[in-house]
């Protein structure tokens, strides 16, 4: 068995952004000349997500205003008695989760035909990073 391990890293100009990064880990699938295996894709920040699912705009919409409903920016957060104004963003990462796994199939993801990978950032503007885990043969 082997393993590869990359970082990606991130400073998005919105505080609320969601970044397509399925090529950027196929790079590192393919940089890791594994040919059968799996890729952990994790956000390290406890306010952004990995995600899989369509690279179409209106369900990019659909999910951000689905997640504000759930979380809305600017409520009263319990959180922000700690001079914090982000609870949205640390429950919001909870619902989309902080990492997948994926499949590699010689050598190349294993995706299903509209499959993306995401990574959804709910408090931006600083640097914030993932790491890519790649295990097999």
């Amino acid at each position: 068995m082997k393993s590869h391990t990359e970082y990606l890293w991130f400073n998005t100009p919105n505080r609320r952004d969601y970044l397509r990064i399925t090529d950027e880990i196929d790079d590192i699938v393919t940089k890791s000349k594994i040919q059968e295996g799996f890729c952990l894709v994790s956000a390290m920040h406890i306010t952004a997500s990995i995600y899989v699912n369509d690279a179409e705009s209106g369900l990019i919409e659909d999910i951000d205003e689905w997640l504000d409903g759930l979380a809305p920016f600017g409520k009263d957060y319990r959180h922000h008695m700690t001079g914090e104004d982000n609870g949205d963003a640390h429950l919001k990462r909870m619902v989309l989760g902080h990492q997948v796994t994926l499949p590699i199939t010689e050598g190349k993801l294993d995706l299903g035909p509209w499959e993306q990978v995401y990574y959804a950032e709910f408090d931006g503007r600083r640097r914030k990073r993932v790491v890519v885990k790649i295990i097999g043969e």
